[in-house]
């Protein structure tokens, strides 16, 4: 089979992304007629699913960095959309990435506002310093210094996203609210933040174009919702019954680990940012003006 890096040139960019799930196959249906798009990866079976989207396949495995050495010469533009590994304080994979990456690149990486921690419900802009209280927001701090590290010894423009909940049609918590998972009673509920799926692949583009280097930026929406709310929301939208509300303590025993992990951090996020320095638009400024749409979509 000839190399697809080396055959069938077309005089267009080269473009990478790094972790192509959901956001990334977003990400190439905008790209794939500006840019020779090459997605990465670990999952043979997938090869014709990205080929049929317009990306060229590349088999390569971030917890394997002997996979990683063909990365170096694929292209100076970059979206690192893969998750860390499950365990550890430290991003294994971004890590092992970094080692191969090239010089004077465009790189945006997709990390979480989770990173934050725990805000007691305040309006957060982006000059905020970390404050990881869980082991998985602790390895996305850990990858965000490695290339931050990267950029600056490499010369390269890096643009960090931090990400709230995403939602779409196919991405709502309709599985949670026909099991009845409870949510926390009104007084004890916490701010979370969103973006839709399309917004955020959007801003992953613009951010290619216009970020500043080393400059980190809210991808989130316009919302300001408490997380029951949320589920309210999508509830009445999808005539499903509303979660129950239990007090924080009675809650805890009730749901699993992970997911008490995110209702126990509470903060806002400011977007002033994506709009004044990346042109966003958003397309669905708020979950509201979302979510009658995607009834007609799951319809």
């Amino acid at each position: 089979m000839p190399d697809p890096i080396q055959s069938g040139k077309t005089g267009k960019p080269r473009l990478t992304i790094i972790g192509c799930g959901d956001i990334g196959m977003r990400i190439i249906r905008l790209l794939h007629g500006r840019f020779r798009v090459f997605a990465v990866t670990r999952q043979a079976e997938r090869i014709g699913e990205l080929r049929a989207a317009g990306a060229i396949p590349i088999l390569a495995d971030l917890d394997h960095p002997v996979s990683l050495a063909r990365l170096a010469r694929l292209a100076s533009t970059i979206v690192h959309l893969a998750p860390p590994q499950s365990v550890g304080a430290t991003d294994r994979r971004t890590r092992h990435l970094a080692a191969v990456l090239p010089s004077k690149a465009t790189l945006v990486y997709m990390s979480t506002t989770g990173v934050y921690g725990d805000c007691g419900g305040q309006l957060v802009d982006e000059t905020r310093m970390p404050n990881p209280q869980n082991a998985r927001a602790q390895r996305r701090v850990d990858a965000e210094q490695t290339l931050r590290a990267w950029a600056r010894r490499s010369g390269s423009r890096l643009s960090i996203l931090r990400v709230p909940g995403i939602y779409a049609a196919e991405r709502l918590p309709i599985e949670r609210l026909t099991k009845g998972i409870p949510a926390l009673q009104e007084q004890d509920d916490v701010y979370t933040n969103h973006i839709h799926a399309d917004d955020l692949a959007r801003i992953v583009v613009l951010a290619l174009l216009r970020g500043a280097p080393c400059r980190v930026y809210h991808a989130v929406d316009d919302s300001c919702m408490k997380m029951g709310e949320y589920f309210d929301a999508v509830a009445r939208q999808f005539d499903l019954p509303q979660a129950p509300r239990l007090p924080r303590a009675e809650l805890k025993s009730s749901v699993s680990p992970m997911l008490w992990s995110f209702m126990t951090e509470s903060r806002r996020l400011s977007n002033r940012r994506i709009k004044s320095e990346l042109g966003v638009v958003l397309r669905y400024a708020r979950v509201a003006d979302a979510l009658p749409l995607m009834r007609v979509q799951n319809a």
